[in-house]
């Protein structure tokens, strides 16, 4: 997202315990995300399958949304599906009723795969400025990636300068809105938090918040504390990778309306 791409041009360590891990339980801000790479010569083959799994889930009743999105930056023959928000045991659930399926996804989609990789995003409102506008519906969506520096302090630094950001975006009433989660089970290479934005197309995508992030920033907390709050999130930051990714309704998978 050009907001926060723009933090590290100018420049998820594990925090969760126990008891914090108990309070997020019950609440539906959970979302599992899978990443397919396929090569080119079996795009076709490939999305054959997982229209012919996502038939296989609505036949045994499948309730949960596997919205599917394709990459259009970045590696482009990547593939995302997101499932999301629930709760921690609603993909309890939602893996017992999907091993109807399975056999249908490793015969007719697993072998066009080239890899996939799998992570639950665990949403953090107090990080994130969202929209009021509840369904919208973006065709394209704006992907950053933060790999922080190692150590506690890193993380403390990031979450903290990104909740006076958000703070700032709220009081100022800022035309960019976004949500921040945090990477849980990524595996090695992940990136410790996830920032979305959206746009309605490309026209959208490219043009410029007004004012700039900084500049909103500024004109909320003043510039010697927007620069020293800028160098914050500089310094905990050690890598950011973004992507663009396009709806794809076709390979979306929904369950019929009654």
């Amino acid at each position: 997202m050009k907001i926060m791409t723009s933090c590290a041009v100018s420049a998820i360590a594990l925090l969760a315990v126990t008891g914090v891990h108990a309070a997020e339980a019950d609440k539906a801000n959970v979302t599992r995300v899978y990443n397919d790479t396929v090569a080119p010569a079996d795009q076709q083959a490939y999305e054959t399958g997982v229209k012919n799994y996502n038939k296989c889930l609505g036949q045994h009743g499948f309730k949960y949304t596997w919205a599917a999105w394709t990459h259009e930056t970045g590696n482009t023959y990547t593939y995302s599906y997101i499932a999301g928000p629930y709760t921690w045991a609603s993909f309890d659930t939602m893996h017992e009723v999907g091993k109807s399926c399975d056999d249908s996804w490793r015969a007719e989609a697993n072998p066009h795969l080239k890899g996939e990789t799998s992570a639950f995003l665990v949403g953090m409102p107090e990080l994130s400025y969202m929209s009021k506008d509840k369904d919208s519906k973006p065709a394209l969506i704006n992907v950053t990636l933060f790999t922080l520096k190692t150590g506690h302090e890193a993380s403390e630094a990031f979450t903290e300068a990104l909740k006076k950001i958000t703070a700032a975006a709220e009081k100022s009433n800022w035309s960019l809105h976004y949500m921040v989660s945090k990477v849980r089970a990524g595996g090695e290479g992940a990136a410790d938090f996830i920032l979305v934005s959206q746009a309605k197309n490309w026209a959208e995508f490219g043009a410029e918040p007004n004012p700039p992030l900084w500049k909103m920033v500024e004109g909320v907390y003043g510039k010697p504390d927007t620069d020293a709050l800028r160098k914050s999130l500089n310094d905990a930051i050690h890598e950011v990778t973004s992507h663009v990714d396009s709806y794809s309704a076709e390979l979306t998978y929904a369950p019929a309306s009654k």
